[in-house]
């Protein structure tokens, strides 16, 4: 498939997150007009030559934080939409209006985990998932980490074998769960 065809075809899934055909009408975000825009805001990227570090470094953000600005999966602020327009001179107004004002349907198509880096690093993180959960709680306590409280970097480095390696940094807040008493609920209870 075509790049816009693939974000069109994600755009759909926007709607909803799949939900029956009766009920996408009421979806705030016009999928098709945001898988259009980041079709062209990757093609200005294509186009100034960047990488997403050479984009994060202008940005003053991760990799993937800027790869997600672009990809309408994070916000872009007006301070960071200044830094943009400077990295990526074509970029049209519009397409910086809608990016800084709209807000972004943080989903996914899941026919993005038949992807093969997709998959494998799916596969990695629930490969390891229980690992990775005991020792988040035994340095950490009972929680989790934040998936909004966080930030992700992409890179890689030589193996001793001379073998080029990717890395990937989550690096997360953590949550700790609380009990949940009584006095400490500041809601009215909904028995009341």
């Amino acid at each position: 498939m075509r790049p816009l065809q693939l974000l069109l075809k994600r755009a759909d899934s926007f709607r909803f997150f799949n939900a029956p055909p009766s009920l996408r009408s009421y979806s705030s975000v016009n999928a098709t007009e945001v898988a259009e825009r980041v079709s062209r805001v990757l093609a200005e990227k294509s186009s100034a030559n960047l990488s997403y570090d050479d984009l994060a470094a202008s940005l003053g953000v991760t990799n993937a934080y800027a790869a997600q600005i672009l990809l309408g999966q994070a916000k872009l602020t007006p301070t960071t939409a200044q830094k943009l327009k400077i990295a990526i001179p074509s970029i049209s107004e519009t397409d910086l209006e809608s990016m800084t004002n709209d807000f972004p349907m943080r989903s996914f198509d899941e026919d993005i985990l038949k992807e093969p880096n997709v998959y494998r690093t799916y596969e990695a993180i629930t490969h390891n998932g229980e690992a990775i959960k005991a020792i988040i709680n035994e340095q950490c306590g009972d929680g989790i980490m934040s998936a909004i409280d966080f930030y992700l970097d992409v890179g890689t480095t030589t193996g001793k074998h001379g073998e080029k390696r990717v890395v990937i940094t989550f690096n997360g807040k953590f949550l700790p769960f609380v009990e949940q008493t009584a006095d400490d609920n500041g809601a009215p209870s909904p028995r009341d």
